[in-house]
């Protein structure tokens, strides 16, 4: 098994950009990776790519060039980018590339996102209880959490809080401005616990990242990034996960779960290696929870850690750096790889303001419909 190093990160910036299309901004972020690699499109001996309301991502051959490259589409809900990496990292493993393009791309309307139940295996009644509703599903799992666990609005709120004042110090996000906690708690409830402010939007935007084989990288002269682990998985029985139609008595461990323990066991790593994270903040309670599903607290954990400020920038553990999907929202084929970017430019030392200082191990967590979860690990 060969190593793999990503040599190359481009993004197009996260929110609205109107008159260009998401494939548009796929070919942009492309082109940017592409140029931070030192290597030009018809080096690129194979592509994964996805998103969920924009296109085919392969149709941006036509932008960057006809040469003839294998280019396969990905779809895996908001764990696309995520699943896009994996497959381009063990194609490389496999031997059948040196250099390979990864790009998520996505341009959501306006308003809440709006799944079909058929789409996802399930009756017409679970739509008609309002359970596809993502903000009700998840405001009810954290309600639940919150009472098992401890969790107070509070806590939220401090979550919201941090995103939002890193979110002004990274150029891609989308939301560019601190929010007081005052503002975000007595903000419009939507789903209670859940203020406007606490969730994230659909949104637009790209990422690309060049990925090459150790001795490709060498080569190059290029100063990699590793990939120690790129890991995807499933629920098992007794998860309750997004568009799970009901909850289990016996209880069983959710994809999160399987995927960070399999990523780090991969790395050879564990969480106290971690310097920098990226978590899946699709709300403010789904970065509380899946602190504790990737292993760096214990349930219950996260109201101290949040109220001691052990999670922002030079705290003992900096999450979601650039904001995350509360500042950036979520462009569902571009989100996980947005992450990828972030660790990558944090390893670098090329974050600016937002820099975690001395940062060398970078985590990522993604997780989608209908329970599915992806984890990278990054070393520089």
């Amino acid at each position: 098994m060969r190593d793999v190093a990503i040599i190359g990160a481009g993004i197009h910036r996260f929110g609205r950009t109107e008159g260009v299309s998401g494939l548009k901004q796929g070919a942009a972020a492309a082109r940017d990776a592409l140029a931070d690699a030192g290597v030009t499109w018809p080096d690129i001996e194979i592509a994964f790519g996805g998103s969920a309301a924009a296109g085919n991502a392969d149709t941006m051959v036509a932008d960057l060039g006809l040469t003839g490259l294998p280019f396969l589409n990905v779809a895996n809900g908001c764990a696309t980018g995520g699943s896009a990496l994996y497959s381009a990292a063990n194609a490389i493993r496999a031997g059948e590339a040196d250099l390979a393009l990864v790009v998520g791309f996505d341009k959501h309307p306006r308003g809440s996102f709006n799944p079909e139940p058929a789409d996802w295996g399930l009756p017409d009644w679970y739509g008609a209880t309002g359970m596809m509703l993502t903000t009700q599903f998840f405001a009810l799992k954290l309600r639940r959490y919150m009472e098992m666990f401890g969790i107070t609005p509070l806590t939220l709120g401090r979550v919201a809080e941090k995103a939002f004042a890193n979110g002004a110090l990274a150029p891609h996000a989308w939301r560019r401005e601190p929010v007081d906690l005052e503002t975000i708690m007595t903000s419009q409830m939507v789903n209670d616990p859940l203020t406007k402010f606490m969730f994230c939007s659909p949104s637009e935007g790209a990422v690309a990242l060049v990925l090459a084989s150790d001795r490709k990288a060498r080569e190059l002269g290029a100063k990699p990034v590793y990939v120690k682990a790129t890991v995807v998985r499933t629920r098992p029985p007794g998860s309750f996960e997004v568009f799970s139609p009901s909850l289990d008595l016996e209880r069983g461990p959710s994809p999160t779960v399987l995927a960070s323990r399999a990523a780090f066991e991969a790395a050879g790593l564990g969480p106290e290696d971690v310097d920098v994270a990226q978590l899946q903040d699709t709300e403010s309670g789904a970065e509380v929870m899946h602190m504790a599903e990737n292993g760096f607290c214990a349930d219950g954990e996260q109201e101290a850690w949040l109220a001691e400020g052990r999670t922002r920038i030079g705290g003992a553990l900096p999450i979601n750096t650039d904001g995350g999907c509360l500042a950036c929202g979520e462009p569902i084929g571009a989100s996980g790889l947005r992450q990828i970017y972030e660790n990558v430019i944090q390893l670098r030392g090329q974050a600016g303001a937002r820099q975690v200082e001395g940062a060398r191990i970078g985590y990522s967590h993604v997780y989608g419909a209908p329970g599915l979860s992806a984890v990278t690990i990054l070393a520089s």
